[in-house]
C-alpha cells in the first residue's frame, strides 16, 4: 500500500533521532503533502551546532515547544540567532479533574487520551495549531519530550485537516513507537514500548488500535469549533499556511 511518495522523510540532525518532515504523506486526493512546511521531533536539547545548521538548511525557522514549563527548564543550551521558539504547554495540568483519570495510571503515555484531552481541553491544542500556523515564514518544527503523544496529537490534527489518508497517518504515528528503542538507549533508560502496549492490551487494545480509534474518531470540525480557531487560522490550516489546494476545493 502506497502511503508516502518513497522517499525518506527524516530529518537528519546531529541531536535528534525522531526528526522527521510531514511532508511527502499521500492525501485522500492521491497528491502528497508538500515538504518543508511542518516538522514533528522530540525535544530539541541535544541539538548540536552541526544540528541547528540541519535544521537552518531544511528551513526551519520556528520551534513551537508544547512541553510543561518544568520540562523547559531543564533545557539551558543557547539557541541560534536565526531560531524563533515559542512555548505553548498543551498539557495544562492545571485541569486536575481530567488528569485524575490519565496521569499516575499511565495512560498519559498512550493515544488512549488524545480525544478526551482534546475533548476537554481543546483550547490547548487549539492554542498549538494557532502559534504552528501563525509562525513566522519557513519551516515550522513542532516537539515535546519524546514526541510521541503530545507531538502526535498536533501531527493527527495537521494530517487530517489536508485529507492525508489514514493509514499514512497511522504509519506517521507508529514510526516513532518503531524508534522506541534507539530512543530509548540515545537517553540510557529502557524503552517502554512493550509497557506501554500491555497497558493497551489491558483496556481492551493496543498501541496501534488506541491510535487509529482516535484517528477514526475524530470529529475534526467539531474540534475546531469547539477550539475557537478563527476564519484566518481556520483557512491557514486547510491550505498548510498555503502550501495545498484546500479540501473540496
Amino acid at each position: 500500500m502506497e502511503i508516502s511518495d518513497g522517499d525518506d522523510r527524516t530529518l537528519r540532525a546531529d541531536g535528534l533521532l525522531n526528526g522527521r518532515d510531514l511532508g511527502g504523506l499521500k492525501r485522500s486526493d492521491g497528491t502528497f503533502t508538500p515538504r518543508g512546511v511542518f516538522f514533528r521531533s522530540e525535544n530539541v536539547d541535544l541539538l548540536t551546532a552541526a544540528g541547528w545548521q540541519a535544521l537552518y538548511d531544511s528551513g526551519i525557522r520556528t520551534v513551537v515547544d508544547l512541553r510543561q514549563r518544568q520540562e523547559r527548564e531543564m533545557d539551558n543550551q543557547e539557541r541560534p540567532p536565526w531560531v524563533t521558539t515559542v512555548h505553548v504547554d498543551l498539557d495544562g495540568l492545571e485541569n486536575t479533574g481530567f488528569w485524575g483519570g490519565f496521569w499516575d495510571n499511565g495512560l498519559v503515555g498512550t493515544a488512549l487520551y488524545f480525544l478526551p484531552h482534546l475533548t476537554a481541553m481543546p483550547e490547548r491544542a487549539g492554542s498549538t495549531l494557532s502559534a504552528i500556523l501563525n509562525a513566522a515564514p519557513g519551516g515550522v518544527l513542532f516537539h515535546c519530550m519524546g514526541g510521541r503523544d503530545r507531538t502526535g496529537i498536533i501531527a493527527m490534527l495537521l494530517l487530517s485537516a489536508v485529507g492525508v489518508e489514514q493509514e499514512a497517518i497511522v504509519h506517521d504515528y507508529m514510526e516513532t513507537v518503531r524508534l522506541g528503542d534507539l530512543r530509548a538507549a540515545s537517553t540510557n533508560r529502557n524503552s517502554a514500548e512493550a509497557q506501554l502496549n500491555e497497558l493497551c492490551v489491558r483496556h481492551g487494545t493496543t498501541t496501534e488500535g488506541a491510535f487509529r480509534a482516535a484517528l477514526t474518531s475524530l470529529d475534526l470540525d467539531g474540534f475546531i469549533e469547539a477550539a475557537g480557531l478563527n476564519e484566518k487560522d481556520r483557512a491557514t490550516l486547510a491550505s498548510w499556511r498555503g502550501s495545498v489546494c484546500c479540501e473540496g476545493s
